[in-house]
């Protein structure tokens, strides 16, 4: 089990081992983005438009609105410092080289055999064209606390902070994005089963408090 202040990118693939970054997570903020946009020219088109009275109607209205898949922002911190200290040898020549790389991998396109196409298909990731290149980028868990979730990684951002006289970078802040893959997949489901036991949480407060001031 990780440690509550250590996070993991690690690649979902028949690869082994597969790609792995665990990291020291306890940012000071960590951005969460989920968008929803409206086609208007739909919704001029439709019978009614945004035009209703009662929740039954509600539907119609909602045709027109998609929403994009949720996406996670935050700042990692990368040091060899503590590693060096002790005498490791691939940190004391390498620095953080070895991570830097791996995330480089975990966002580069890559060729996929039979089982990692599965892999794909399974998270409802694959499409046809990445079918016939036999190539894409790699589906990762993050683990995050209690959440596991399915996501691509789609930004990275280094900040190199200090070097080795061969000036191989030992500290740097990396920016990542990643974007939840939305799909049916047993990772998302897990999330959405808990998503709505939070809400259900939230409304059960909501009415107790409303309530509560009634009497």
């Amino acid at each position: 089990m990780l440690k509550p202040n250590k996070g993991m990118l690690i690649e979902y693939a028949v690869s082994s081992p597969p790609l792995m970054l665990v990291f020291d997570f306890n940012p000071k903020t960590l951005s969460r983005s989920r968008t929803m946009s409206l086609n208007i020219s739909k919704a001029s088109g439709a019978q009614g438009g945004y035009d209703f009275k009662l929740p039954t109607e509600t539907p119609r209205v909602a045709q027109c609105a998609s929403v994009a898949p949720e996406s996670f922002s935050f700042i990692i911190l990368l040091d060899a410092t503590d590693r060096m200290d002790k005498g490791d040898i691939i940190a004391s020549r390498f620095g953080i080289e070895p991570e830097l790389d791996t995330l480089r991998t975990m966002l580069e396109p890559k060729s996929q055999g039979p089982g990692g196409m599965q892999v794909l298909a399974s998270l409802g990731a694959g499409d046809s064209k990445a079918h016939q290149r036999q190539e894409s980028a790699s589906v990762l868990l993050f683990v995050w606390g209690s959440h596991v979730l399915p996501v691509f990684l789609t930004n990275i951002k280094v900040d190199e902070q200090a070097h080795l006289p061969s000036l191989v970078p030992y500290r740097a802040e990396a920016t990542l994005t990643l974007q939840v893959i939305e799909s049916n997949n047993p990772f998302y489901s897990v999330e959405k089963v808990r998503q709505v036991i939070g809400a259900g949480m939230n409304t059960t407060q909501g009415v107790s408090s409303m309530v509560g001031g009634l009497f």
